[in-house]
């Protein structure tokens, strides 16, 4: 299965456009209250905190952008930010039979998805993937679950059959 919402990044760059401008227009307007205007008075330093909330909000909520491929043997994340510069990009590649289970985790303003797989290097540990999944929409999340349930149920059952035959 193929998930990605590659497709909406027109939208996050017009959204965190918007918000840029709405900074600049509330710094300007706040500025001209102080020297020019006093209509306002201390009610105009919402001019420019309002847009810095939503801007923090927008870059809070974590990396806008996450594709997700499990056809074939292993299963691909890549999570990255629209703002290349801002975090570096996830970027994760391992065979399905390592994924033992995974959780979603629903905040005010954020949803991460993490992945528990088996340790390359001690077969006892285990390592915990992070996502960012909250510009996803429900669907596509009940999609990824719906996926991630079916890799677990196939490697609980392959090592059933491993156990009684060895």
């Amino acid at each position: 299965m193929r998930l990605s919402n590659r497709s909406r990044i027109p939208i996050y760059n017009f959204v965190l456009i918007l918000i840029n401008v709405l900074i600049v227009i509330g710094l300007a307007g706040f500025v001209l209250e102080k020297t020019r205007l006093a209509m306002f008075g201390n009610e105009s330093i919402l001019f420019v905190l309002l847009p810095v909330v939503l801007l923090i909000l927008f870059l809070v909520r974590g990396r806008q952008i996450f594709e997700y491929d499990s056809d074939g043997e292993a299963v691909n994340f890549k999570n990255r930010n629209i703002i290349p510069f801002l975090s570096k990009e996830i970027r994760d590649e391992f065979p399905k039979y390592k994924i033992l289970s995974y959780e979603v985790v629903n905040a005010i303003f954020f949803k991460k998805l993490f992945v528990k797989i088996k340790s390359r290097k001690e077969h006892h540990q285990a390592v915990i993937l992070k996502y960012d999944i909250s510009y996803l929409t429900d669907k596509e999340i009940k999609d990824l679950k719906f996926s991630l349930k079916k890799i677990i149920k196939a490697n609980k059952e392959a090592n059933r059959e491993g156990k009684t035959q060895g």
